[in-house]
């Protein structure tokens, strides 16, 4: 198993292309975030990730990115100022993250999510918080093997 190096992409001279790598993984992983009860286009969940990208460099965040190998292989983005909506507490809040196919198994997301979580405890944040959707069940058990639990179900239905 290869060894994953984790760098902050804001630290780092190559945060241009740690970025590029980014949208380029992210755009080409999004299908895993949609249900099938909500049936779109490839193109549309494109859209919504970069949307999403959008808001997150729109505020306060940290970017990690794995390595391994020289190559870049995941990377996960971590908002540090989004309180939980609904108690306004404090948190850490994984708004994606994403390993390259080839790498998945590897321990590239474990790594990634403990650098996210050592990046919230190092500000002093008291929870972090994801979402999962219920049928990608390879990242649920992983979210599950690192001490994650459902807080609250979104309930949808096709009308």
């Amino acid at each position: 198993m290869p060894q994953v190096r984790l760098r902050d992409v804001e630290a780092r001279a190559a945060g241009a292309a740690d970025y590029a790598f980014i949208r380029e993984l992210g755009r080409a992983t999004v299908m895993s975030s949609v249900g099938t009860l909500r049936r779109t286009t490839h193109q549309l969940a494109v859209a919504a990730f970069d949307r999403l990208t959008e808001i997150v460099d729109a505020q306060s965040h940290v970017a990690f990115v794995a390595m391994a190998e020289g190559a870049r292989i995941g990377f996960v983005l971590l908002l540090d100022e989004l309180p939980d909506e609904v108690t306004l507490t404090a948190q850490g809040f994984i708004a994606y993250m994403a390993v390259t196919p080839e790498r998945r198994g590897t321990g590239a997301g474990t790594a990634l999510l403990e650098a996210a979580e050592n990046e919230a405890r190092r500000l002093g944040l008291p929870y972090m918080a994801l979402m999962v959707t219920e049928e990608n069940a390879v990242a649920r058990r992983l979210y599950e093997r690192s001490g994650y639990t459902t807080e609250r179900r979104l309930l949808c239905k096709a009308l």
